[in-house]
């Protein structure tokens, strides 16, 4: 990422030595649970008194497990282009992990274009441009390329 584009929520997700995105979440010393976002502490595993997290990488590819398509701008302070162009959202069950991840699906996928159980992969998107001039970029979802033909 260039100083000109910056993550929207710094600490979610990271990119490797080759630019791929990853995703950083948090992995129980105690149980193994894993969470997302990170977090330092608190295991979310009610079956587990861990209070110790340590920040882990998380899967980049998982299996669509349910979707949607936002049909409306967010109300403020949330920014919204203008025009309003509708966006799908994908929950993400991460093939390593087991855990489900909501993100946006990327830029010219929407809902009509995805099928429960399709391979997705992780990428990364703009969000807006703040005041200082600096796109904010987030996490987002895309099908696995070889899945983007005509469903079978």
């Amino acid at each position: 990422m260039s100083a000109s584009t910056q993550p929207a929520i710094d600490g979610w997700f990271a990119t490797d030595g080759s630019g791929a995105p990853y995703l950083i979440g948090a992995k129980c010393h105690q149980c193994g649970t894993y969470v997302f976002p990170p977090r330092a502490n608190n295991c979310p595993n009610p079956a587990c008194d861990g209070d110790e997290l340590a920040q882990v990488p998380l899967s980049r590819r998982g299996t669509l497990w349910s979707y949607t398509e936002n049909r409306y701008p967010p109300p403020a302070p949330y920014p919204a282009p203008d025009p309003f162009e509708p966006f799908a959202i994908a929950a993400v069950e991460l093939a390593d992990e087991g855990m489900i991840v909501l993100g946006k699906v990327v830029e010219g996928t929407l809902a009509a274009d995805l099928k429960v159980g399709m391979e997705m992969e992780l990428a990364t998107m703009p969000l807006y441009v703040d005041d200082d001039g600096v796109e904010r970029i987030v996490h987002a979802w895309r099908p696995v390329t070889s899945q983007r033909g005509p469903a079978k």
